[in-house]
C-alpha cells in the first residue's frame, strides 16, 4: 500500500531511542525526508547515521531541548531551510518519573508541564505556518494510554498528558480548513527504556524482580504481551499518510486492548 509519504518532510522529536527512533525509521522506509531531534547528541547522531545508511534516506539530525521555545523555533527553521518546509510533525518527549502525589514537588510539576505539554505547543506553533502554506499537514502527538485511564504511580503523566488531548482537539478544529490533521497516539505498555525504568521502580517497591512486573503487565493485556516500538511507529506513520486523510482530532490507542472502557 502506497502511503503517499515519498519526499514528504517528517519531523520526529525525541527520536534517538524507543518509539521516536522507530518512527523516524518507518518514515525513512517510506521514502520521506526525516528531521530528527533529541537532547543526547551522540545517541541521536548514531541513530540518524544508521537510518541514513539502512534506507539511503535524507536525514537531518540536531540536538534539541524541546522545552526551549527559541531552540524549537530555530530547529524548525533549519529543517525548513534544508528541506523546503515541514509536512509532518510527530511530537514526543520522555515521560515524568513515577512518584506518588504527595511526594511530587512544585518544580517537578512545572517540569512535567514543560516537557509533556508545552513542548507540543512550541512544536505545533512553529510547524503549522509551513503546513498552511502547502494546504497540507499532519501533526501526531505521542502520549500514553493514561489519557484514557490513569496508571498507578504516574500521577504527573496522568494529569499533564490529558491536556495534550485537549490541545489536539482544539488544533484539529482550528486548522482543519487548512488541510492539516491533528491526532494523538496513545501507547500502552511498550518495550522501551522508560518501561524498564518503571518496572524497576515497581519491582523495588514490591520486593520482586522487574521480570515479574513485566509478566504481570503482560497478563493484564488481552494480547498477553508488551508492544514493540515498531508497532506504535506503524500507527503514527499511517496517521501521517494519505490513507488517514479524513481522520482528525482523534486519540488512537495502541495498547493491546488493556483499556477497558467503551
Amino acid at each position: 500500500m502506497d502511503l503517499g509519504l515519498k519526499d514528504k518532510v517528517a519531523l520526529v522529536a525525541a527520536s534517538s531511542t524507543g518509539i521516536g527512533r522507530a518512527t523516524a525509521e518507518r518514515f525513512a522506509a517510506e521514502g520521506a525526508r526525516v528531521a530528527m531531534c533529541a537532547r543526547g547528541e551522540a545517541k541521536l547522531n548514531a541513530a540518524a547515521a544508521e537510518i541514513r545508511s539502512r534506507h539511503r534516506a535524507d536525514v537531518f539530525a540536531q540536538a534539541l531541548d524541546v522545552t526551549n521555545p527559541s531552540a524549537v523555533r530555530d530547529f524548525v527553521s533549519a529543517v525548513a531551510a534544508r528541506f523546503g518546509g515541514v509536512d509532518v510533525c510527530v511530537t514526543n518527549a520522555g515521560g515524568p518519573p513515577a512518584k506518588n502525589f504527595l511526594s511530587v514537588t512544585s518544580d517537578e510539576w512545572q517540569r512535567a508541564v514543560e516537557v509533556n505539554f508545552l513542548s507540543v505547543v512550541y512544536l505545533a506553533r512553529e510547524v503549522i505556518p509551513h503546513m498552511q502554506r502547502k494546504r497540507w499537514g499532519r501533526i501526531v502527538t505521542l502520549t500514553s494510554v493514561s489519557v484514557k485511564q490513569p496508571i498507578a504511580e504516574l500521577i504527573m503523566s496522568n494529569a499533564v498528558r490529558a491536556a495534550v488531548v485537549g490541545l489536539v482537539k482544539s488544533l484539529s478544529n482550528d486548522f482543519g480548513q487548512d488541510g492539516i490533521t491533528v491526532n494523538n497516539v496513545a501507547p500502552g505498555y511498550t518495550e522501551t527504556g522508560r518501561l524498564k525504568e518503571l518496572a524497576g521502580t515497581r519491582a523495588l517497591a514490591l520486593g520482586v524482580t522487574p521480570d515479574h512486573i513485566r509478566q504481570t503487565w503482560s497478563a493484564e493485556i488481552p494480547l498477553r504481551r508488551l508492544a514493540r516500538p515498531e508497532e506504535v511507529a506503524d500507527t503514527i506513520v499511517w496517521l501521517a499518510s494519505e490513507r488517514a486523510s479524513y481522520i482528525t482530532g482523534q486519540t488512537l490507542l495502541v495498547d493491546g486492548g488493556i483499556y477497558k472502557g467503551l
